[in-house]
């Protein structure tokens, strides 16, 4: 099976995406903490790298969960989409997983195991995919008299570095985008390598207002062959989300694996 050859096939939630954060889900009969929340780890070909996640069930009742692999995809607005069936360039047939099934006692948990075994002939590249960790028992909920099945899923996400494979990200702008109903300066940012790249760093500045702050760039993964916005949330030591007055001036350093950006910015 020949891997990785554009590395744009992408894998990464059905309506369940929100559950991938390491709280618990509750939905009836689903009340399940999973920890960590993803996976981001390097290998050489041929190498096998072995990985434990834990289960807890927070409910009061034993729970039955069904663990299985997927392909996933990011959305244009950061949602992720899980594909049970195999898709093209997956390197799913890699991964061996514990067990598909496991029961909890009320307040159990679990140290589940997985590895990746990497072929020896394995390319440079970025092997990517979910661990789901979805309620195996039928729960029902009622809305105005109608009774509707509920089922839960958690998300573990996985990202495996194989043979030096690195991001190579390109920035363009500046612009703004709005975030939450406020806009907000952006950058838009490609990423032509062949490994997901996440921006981070430490910028500040001023708005139109003479105020000043602190801006964190969003660290969404960019994976090879995507573009997306990389945008700047402002901070203030006693306003987490404050309202901008154009234009702004942002100045910093963003990084990311294996490469920096100095940045001094207006946006109108």
């Amino acid at each position: 099976m020949k891997l990785f050859p554009t590395l744009r096939t992408v894998m990464l939630l059905t309506a369940a995406l929100f559950l991938i954060a390491s709280r618990p889900a509750a939905a009836q009969g689903f009340a399940a903490l999973v920890s960590p929340p993803r996976f981001e780890l390097t290998a050489k070909p041929g190498a096998t790298l072995r990985q434990v996640l834990e289960v807890s069930n927070r409910s009061a009742l034993p729970a039955h969960y069904r663990i299985h692999t997927a392909d996933f995809e990011l959305t244009a607005q950061y949602g992720v989409t899980f594909h049970e069936d195999l898709q093209p360039n997956s390197c799913r047939p890699w991964v061996a997983l514990e067990r598909p099934d496991v029961t909890l006692p009320g307040g159990g948990t679990i140290r589940y195991r997985f590895e990746i075994a990497v072929p020896k002939d394995a390319p440079p590249g970025e092997c990517r995919f979910g661990v789901l960790i979805e309620g195996a028992d039928s729960s029902v909920a009622e809305a105005g008299g109608v009774k509707l099945p509920i089922s839960g899923r958690i998300g573990v996400i996985v990202y495996a570095v194989i043979g030096g494979a690195a991001p190579t990200l390109e920035v363009f702008g500046p612009h703004t985008v709005t975030v939450n109903g406020k806009r907000v300066p952006s950058l838009r940012v490609h990423n032509s390598g062949n490994a997901h790249g996440r921006m981070s760093g430490f910028l500040s500045g001023r708005d139109g207002s003479g105020a000043r702050y602190d801006f964190t760039p969003s660290d969404f993964p960019i994976l090879p062959g995507e573009e997306r916005d990389v945008y700047f949330m402002p901070s203030l030591p006693n306003n987490d989300a404050p309202t901008l007055t154009f234009p702004v001036a942002v100045r910093g350093t963003l990084e990311w694996t294996g490469g920096t950006l100095p940045v001094d910015e207006r946006f109108e």
